[in-house]
């Protein structure tokens, strides 16, 4: 580094040399030619008596005109400045530090030489000056660039969509950076008066609905999207239109970084699947998150999962008293405990292995610890696996629940937020039902207690574990096929920080018994997702990347829903967070279902699931449940 930077410093001090020696040329060349124009204009012969005495008179003068132009070009920062990126305030710059020498040298002859130059001198050599000095900058400037940068045939052709202030900064971006790969050919804006217009030499070609045409013209090879004003929902109507070209997308960052000046080569990035999403990122105030966080003890359940992990740095960071996290996988709880550790240091935390099913563990850590806000996150969560392991869902997902459910009340626990899902609306699967078993039993257990307990209802979460982004993710990079389960199958989709947002939000809102569920836009058709990754990695589905249909698994149905029918709309203080209110149940007949439940062992699934569908009546097994389930459990 040392070495480095002693040869950078020699660099540029050889370069400040050799602008100050050819500023000094200049300086003496524009005061000769001032007067050559100044007595070329009276109409007299160039060289005559009265311009050799103004000639004698500046050469007396010389050494100083030009230490003092000198001196007054450092003021200006003229020699401080990266001229290979200069642009409009380095120009105005030469020109003050021009007029502001011609001044100064003006007077400084009248006082010194006793003698003074003619009244145009000033004006006429200032100009002179700043032209001179100018141009020198452009042309090093120019051969800097020309240096620095890439041969325009090795370039991608390129199109860029937005001729706003963060298409011209990426435009300027591509031309000059060193790290410039792309030419772009021509620009897209649906701004009718800026069409015909050049930016920076780039003609606007026209809107939207051009972009397919252009790509064709002008042989275009990748497209930029610098919009990043635009909402989600219009990012991805101008993406869908953009597959059509079969051209490579890329995005810029988010409207902040446009704000922070962060907008650079290394800024833009590939179009994500989290792009195509279909509306506006959630939003939540965080001084409400903060007001019932800051200074609690905070225990987050499955702490170390995807949601649960996420729910732990954003909890972090509203200065918990204590931050307990609860899991039984003891290689994730290991690394956020590591990650947290290094990021937050001035956090108390505590990280504790163990199962929510396990009664006598849970009611050590709520004995112990005292939480004041309880996440519960831990679940099973896999569909097709929870069909082939019902039991297993009943004791993690809904006795598990009535665990830490039960702790919370006993200890005085202020709130519980339980993590639900939409697969709990009229479910047709065993995950699905075991977590709207979950949701009646916090209800339940709010109508008992002093705390206030609510549960979170959101859709699929894009690049948690398990999902189906990861997967189609994999599947493209081994080449293939990507696996879909039916081309009509829809779901809605959210990002893990909009889910831990929302659990957050709902811990500020909750009274005591609400489901909160997020309003999230359209669904997404999963076949379009799967054709929509292929191509933002640059192939074609179905010609370079196949898709393959395999039938529904056990338990999936086409669509989600996100409310029960009984349940109701109501809004909250965040628009697009609703409440729905309770849903009837018999409480009665969930404890005693609850009872018989706990009774069930191994091999006994038939029974398993004749009592889920009684206790969840929107659960019904289908034939192909019946068909593979031993039938010894009923006879039994």
């Amino acid at each position: 580094m040392k070495k480095l930077t002693g040869d950078y410093s020699k660099e540029k001090l050889v370069r400040v040399l050799c602008l100050v020696t050819a500023d000094a040329v200049i300086v003496n060349l524009a005061a000769v030619v001032t007067l050559l124009i100044r007595f070329s204009i009276d109409g007299m012969t160039v060289w005559n008596s009265a311009f050799e005495w103004y000639l004698k008179l500046y050469l007396g003068y010389a050494v100083i005109n030009t230490v003092v132009t000198i001196v007054m070009f450092a003021l200006f920062n003229l020699y401080n400045s990266l001229w290979e990126f200069a642009g409009y305030n380095e120009l105005v710059r030469i020109g003050c530090a021009s007029v502001a020498s011609a001044l100064v040298n003006f007077v400084l002859m009248m006082v010194i030489e006793d003698s003074r130059m003619p009244l145009s001198f000033p004006i006429v050599y200032s100009m002179l000056l700043a032209a001179g000095t100018g141009t020198l900058r452009l042309i090093y400037r120019a051969l800097r660039r020309k240096r620095s940068g890439r041969s325009t045939a090795e370039k991608k052709r390129t199109m860029l969509i937005g001729g706003g202030q963060a298409g011209a900064m990426v435009l300027r971006e591509f031309r000059y950076s060193a790290h410039s790969e792309n030419k772009v050919v021509c620009v897209i804006d649906d701004d009718r008066s800026k069409w015909g217009s050049f930016i920076q030499g780039v003609k606007i070609v026209g809107g939207k609905e051009s972009i397919v045409s252009a790509a064709e013209k002008y042989n275009v090879e990748e497209i930029i999207l610098a919009i990043p004003s635009a909402s989600r929902r219009q990012k991805l109507d101008i993406l869908e239109i953009c597959h059509a070209t079969g051209c490579k997308l890329r995005t810029l960052p988010g409207l902040y970084q446009l704000a922070n000046g962060e907008v650079s080569i290394q800024k833009i990035r590939e179009v994500d699947i989290e792009d195509l999403l279909g509306r506006d990122i959630v939003k939540i105030d965080l001084n409400e998150v903060a007001g019932y966080i800051k200074d609690k003890v905070v225990l987050v359940t499955g702490g170390g999962g995807s949601i649960g992990s996420e729910l732990c740095r954003q909890a972090a960071t509203q200065k918990p008293k204590t931050l307990i996290i609860f899991d039984i996988y003891e290689n994730n709880a290991y690394e956020l405990q590591m990650e947290l550790r290094r990021q937050h240091p001035e956090l108390n935390l505590v990280v504790l292995i163990g199962s929510v099913r396990d009664k006598g563990r849970v009611d050590y850590v709520f004995d112990k610890y005292r939480p004041d806000i309880v996440c519960h996150a831990a679940a099973h969560k896999h569909v097709p696996l929870m069909e082939d392991s019902p039991l297993e869902a009943i004791k993690n997902n809904v006795f598990g629940t009535y665990n830490v459910a039960e702790a919370a009340d006993r200890y005085g626990a202020r709130r519980m937020i339980l993590v639900s899902t939409d697969k709990a609306v009229n479910p047709t699967n065993v995950m699905g039902a075991s977590k709207r078993i979950c949701e009646m039993v916090v209800q339940m257990w709010n109508g008992r207690s002093k705390t206030e307990y609510v549960a979170v209802r959101f859709g699929n979460v894009l690049g948690s574990a398990g999902s189906v982004i990861p997967l189609f993710r994999r599947q493209i990079k081994e080449g293939g096929p990507v696996t879909v389960t039916d081309k009509n199958v829809i779901r809605y989709f959210m990002t893990i920080p909009e889910a831990v947002q929302l659990i957050f939000q709902a811990g500020a809102y909750a009274k005591g018994g609400e489901i909160f569920v997020l309003d999230m836009g359209e669904p997404v058709r999963i076949d379009d997702l799967a054709r929509n990754m292929i191509r933002l990695s640059g192939l074609e589905p179905d010609l370079d990347i196949p898709i393959v249909y395999t039938g529904l698994r056990p338990g999936e149905k086409l669509y989600e829903e996100l409310l029960l029918s009984g349940e109701g709309m109501q809004k909250t203080a965040n628009d697009l967070i609703y409440i729905g209110g309770e849903a009837p149940f018999d409480e009665a007949l969930l404890s005693e279902k609850l009872t018989e439940l706990s009774e069930l062992h191994e091999g006994e699934e038939m029974l398993l699931r004749t009592k889920i569908s009684e206790l969840v009546p929107t659960y019904h097994m289908t034939e192909n449940d019946a068909k593979r389930m031993p039938q010894v459990s009923v006879e039994a």
